[in-house]
């Protein structure tokens, strides 16, 4: 199920679990924010408001209120010795959408746990050569060298003609 929203005069798509950066919305993080403004709700039914979507609501979890890169706007007149600089950074903040709600239902008042991702298991292959490179200090430089001598050069070989030319022309 998806829902485009409008806050801070942009609209947004999205689904849930989606993570977006929107134009600062009150909140602290931890905190659930409610949008009301629904355009489109979508999934097995499109459903378009005109302008919004009665009863529909999307719910997200504020995750940080922060600041963008800071812009510069250099402004110069020239041949009047007129310059100015001004700097601005804008506030955002960054959200989770928890649900879409449909049909006047209330969000829920505290954000589920955030799903965990499976680690994949390490191959044994990844381990043994790991064990092999712990070995004695020594044997390590040796193995690189030989490493070494076996990979073809990156430069070009050079040219004997060449240098001669060069030598003559000294």
């Amino acid at each position: 199920m998806f829902a485009v929203f409008k806050t801070g005069g942009k609209q947004y798509r999205v689904a849930a679990e989606d993570v977006l950066k929107v134009e600062k919305v009150q909140g602290e993080p931890g905190e659930i924010v409610e949008f009301g403004e629904v355009l489109v709700v979508g999934g097995d039914s499109l459903t378009l408001g005109a302008p919004t979507v009665a009863g529909a609501t999307v719910a997200a979890e504020v995750l940080e209120q922060a600041r963008g890169p800071k812009i510069i706007a250099f402004k110069k007149r020239r041949r009047k010795n007129s310059r100015r600089k001004r700097g601005h950074r804008q506030q955002f903040t960054l959200l989770r959408i928890t649900e879409i709600l449909t049909e006047g239902r209330k969000a829920s008042k505290t954000a589920p746990p955030k799903p965990q991702r499976a680690q994949p298991p390490a191959p044994a292959a990844a381990e043994e050569g790991a064990a092999e490179s712990a070995s004695a200090p020594g044997e390590g430089r040796q193995a690189r060298s030989e490493k070494a001598e076996k990979r073809p050069s990156k430069r070009p070989a050079a040219n004997p003609s060449s240098r001669r030319q060069k030598d003559k022309k000294k």
